[in-house]
């Protein structure tokens, strides 16, 4: 493995680290996303550095950070952009919307209808924009974070599963523990004071595009034995048929993970793994992202609400079932 790539990517993780205190998780899953080329949902209370992490990761890469807030009354046409008249010469310009960054936060989607959801799913999925009959290719790299609020429902329009599927990953976020806190505070006084001082911090210097396509490739080229890849894909096959690995299990999952739950544990084990500094997929890898992959591709049943199974729960019995090899 080349550790030229690797030493960009931990300097670039120390400096997230440094500028956002408690979310040590959040960071690894926005540069495992930045290593399989996907996008995250990122599900937490107000406050938790959400859009702070995406904001810092924009710093700590060679791209430009855009943050749209969705609200009902949002169109498709004010994400993607539109074509505006020219009295000048008669004719048509388009106008491109704030898709065409490098990160894009998707700030609480939940709260935008379902046409403007569709537009930016499809975006994420194609890479691509097409307006009156053109195609607009989107930048590269491409990242949508988007985020739900868990305590506010009113007013919001539910993100359909299929839909869902489109994320790399769903991530949730939680409190900071008392020292946690406490280093944020005294991160967020220093802040304070340098901008009292209009004074700034001298800023690292920016992964640049080269270097994530070329991470990119090592990651892809990371080994991946035949046993971790049957592991691999026994755990996505439990999900479909739960009754064949415990009785217990019968009747609490209407619907499995799709393919695309295998390719994102493929792509998001082997970045796990590169991350950590190994050039083969171990089993812990594959459990680490298990959660994050599968949260939003398992939709329970009826019985298991009824009966208060939560997804994680399900998981976690999935994970101690399934023969680790």
């Amino acid at each position: 493995m080349s550790m030229n790539q690797k030493q960009h990517f931990d300097k670039l993780s120390r400096f997230l680290e440094r500028k956002i205190v408690g979310q040590k998780m959040l960071i690894n899953r926005l540069l495992i996303a930045l290593l399989a080329d996907g996008h995250l949902l990122v599900e937490g209370a107000p406050g938790l550095a959400k859009t702070r992490a995406i904001q810092m990761l924009g710093k700590g890469i060679e791209g430009d950070f855009h943050r749209v807030q969705f609200t009902p009354d949002l169109l498709p046409a004010d994400i993607t952009g539109t074509e505006v008249f020219h009295p000048n010469d008669g004719s048509f310009h388009f106008q491109k919307g704030p898709l065409f960054h490098n990160l894009i936060l998707a700030d609480e989607i939940n709260r935008a209808p379902a046409k403007v959801q569709s537009a930016l799913l499809e975006a994420m999925a194609e890479r691509q924009i097409t307006v009156a009959g053109t195609t607009w290719k989107l930048p590269d790299p491409f990242l949508v974070m988007a985020t739900q609020n868990p305590i506010e429902q009113e007013g919001t329009y539910h993100l359909p599963e299929a839909q869902l599927d489109r994320f790399l990953m769903h991530v949730v976020v939680d409190y900071p523990t008392a020292e946690e806190e406490r280093l944020i505070l005294l991160l967020g006084r220093k802040e304070a004071m340098l901008d009292v001082q209009r004074d700034k911090e001298v800023e690292e210097p920016a992964v640049t595009v080269d270097i994530i396509r070329a991470a990119r490739r090592e990651v892809l080229e990371v080994y991946m034995a035949e046993n971790v890849e049957q592991y691999l894909l026994q755990l996505v096959l439990a999900t479909r048929n739960p009754e064949r690995y415990g009785k217990n299990l019968n009747g609490l999952i209407a619907y499995g993970a799709s393919p695309r739950a295998t390719l994102a544990l493929d792509r998001c084990a082997r970045a796990h793994a590169w991350l950590v500094g190994r050039d083969f997929v171990s089993p812990e890898d594959v459990q680490a992202i298990t959660h994050d992959v599968l949260r939003h591709r398992i939709l329970l049943s009826f019985e298991a609400e009824a009966d208060g199974v939560k997804t994680n729960d399900l998981i976690n019995k999935l994970l101690s079932l399934v023969a680790v090899p």
